[in-house]
């Protein structure tokens, strides 16, 4: 077995927690961005929005390209955009072209879903569960990592040094996929959909930037009830647009199949009870000791909390994929959800003392691995390997707009309960309690879905014989040469 093949797993793993860092990196500056910019924190805000709106789109659009073009050859590309978005954050303070670059990084959202495909291509059956659920648990690894590997940066360097830090990380990244990963000999051949990415992208970036909107601009707002109208009719007639396809973007018809769209509703529910762990859990540490339940903590100690989680995800990725070689991953996605449920739980319990906060965090981390781990495997085994990027795509869009979500509901709860502290208006305990109640609540229903999803024997895709890139690589490369 050559050496680059037996890092083709490191390298991809490396990718994606990549992926997650550079997606993290910019929270702890944000307070500060408005002095450092001179715009206000209404437009600095847009560095975030940015990010989200254009890795909705592209997860899907170059999960698609990879499926068509070559996952290796997109995938490199994913890469090289967020590294050139790293080195415009690194080069310049002007908001404008920092809200460009952070769109231009949201291209890295691609990377797990072209990754898992080429695992599913590269590897034999044996390894690639284990490598599926490595994976999966990079987003949360790189989660964990990023916050407090910026905090640090910005706390004792200049800001722009952060990007710097990671325009290395990046480059370093391109480079070691095109000497590690082989590129992929499964194809979906056939003509790009251009209309139904351009109406998907203009459906998309109206419904999320509503939902990301709504605080700020009002829900009840005209330009946000006309961003949900507008959202509703363009991905209405794009639905209609998709099939009469000859070749979709998004096969709606697989989507619809009970395996393969119950899996998404899951992830976008998991994606929402995620996403609130982080979003409460940083807010939470960081109140003042004033409130009479905030432990004032700096942002680098913050970021300290929350790096139990990315261990613990870490340690249990091969934990998860026994799970779900012995009981089937739809077990083990009903378990994680119900996990992260419990982990609220420990959050309503007690959210006082900083071990009991930074236990229940991890219990809520363990069911996300689980979880997180599951839901590509079940993708993997209920569609063709021509259509892997794409639909892994399609789930992971799920969970980002179960993300946005949640921003959404989280940021209107603790808006409407606060109280005021030194003059400044601050959520108050009860707010986060109902936050936690809220995410551990969605979690259960996660958990009834999950449950739902139809056993593996009866639903399970089969391509027919073991395609030649799942052959061992003396094997694949006879079959290759011979072709």
């Amino acid at each position: 077995m050559p050496f680059t093949y037996r890092l083709t797993v490191p390298v991809l793993a490396f990718g994606g927690i990549l992926m997650a860092v550079m997606q993290t990196v910019v929270v702890p500056l944000l307070p500060d961005l408005p002095r450092l910019t001179g715009a206000s924190a209404g437009t600095v805000s847009w560095m975030v929005t940015a990010t989200l709106l254009s890795g909705a789109v592209l997860t899907l659009v170059l999960g698609r390209a990879g499926d068509m073009y070559g996952k290796r050859r997109v995938l490199m590309s994913a890469l090289a955009l967020m590294t050139a978005g790293s080195v415009l954050c690194a080069l310049s303070s002007d908001i404008g072209v920092l809200i460009t670059a952070r769109a231009l990084s949201g291209a890295a959202t691609a990377v797990v879903p072209l990754s898992i495909s080429i695992l599913r291509d590269e590897l034999p059956p044996e390894r690639r569960g284990s490598a599926v659920v490595l994976m999966s648990s990079t987003v949360g690894i790189g989660a964990a990592l990023g916050l407090p590997l910026a905090a640090v940066i910005v706390q004792y360097a200049d800001w722009h040094t952060m990007f710097w830090v990671t325009s290395v990380l990046g480059a370093t990244g391109v480079t070691l996929v095109w000497w590690a990963v082989r590129e992929s000999p499964v194809r979906e051949p056939g003509r790009f959909d251009v209309p139904g990415a351009l109406g998907l992208a203009a459906g998309l970036v109206c419904l999320l930037l509503g939902v990301s909107q709504g605080g700020p601009w009002g829900w009840g707002s005209a330009r946000v009830v006309g961003l949900f109208a507008g959202a509703a009719v363009v991905l209405a007639l794009w639905w209609w647009q998709q099939l009469r396809a000859e070749q979709p973007l998004v096969d709606l018809r697989l989507v619809a199949r009970p395996r393969v769209g119950l899996s998404h509703v899951v992830a976008l529910l998991a994606g929402f009870a995620f996403y609130a762990n982080t979003l409460v859990t940083a807010q939470l540490v960081q109140a003042p000791e004033a409130t009479g339940y905030g432990l004032g903590l700096s942002i680098v100690a913050t970021g300290m909390c929350l790096l139990p989680s990315g261990v613990v995800m870490l340690l249990l990725s091969p934990v998860s994929a026994r799970i779900s070689a012995a009981r089937g991953p739809r077990v083990t996605l009903a378990l994680g959800a119900a996990v992260i449920a419990a982990g609220y739980a420990v959050r309503i319990a007690d959210s006082r003392d900083l071990w009991m906060i930074i236990a229940g965090a991890t219990v809520v981390a363990t069911g996300t691995t689980l979880a997180y781990s599951a839901l590509p495997t079940l993708i993997l085994r209920a569609v063709p390997a021509g259509q892997t990027a794409s639909a892994n795509g399609v789930n992971v869009l799920m969970r980002t707009m179960g993300q946005a979500g949640s921003s959404a509901a989280v940021a209107a709860v603790l808006v409407h309960h606060t109280s005021t502290v030194g003059g400044a208006p601050v959520p108050t305990l009860h707010g986060y309690l109902l936050a936690f109640a809220m995410a551990g609540a969605v979690a259960l229903v996660a958990t009834a879905v999950a449950l739902c999803i139809p056993g593996d024997a009866a639903h399970d895709v089969t391509d027919g014989p073991e395609p030649a890139a799942h052959r061992t690589p003396g094997a694949r490369d006879q079959a290759m040469e011979g072709a």
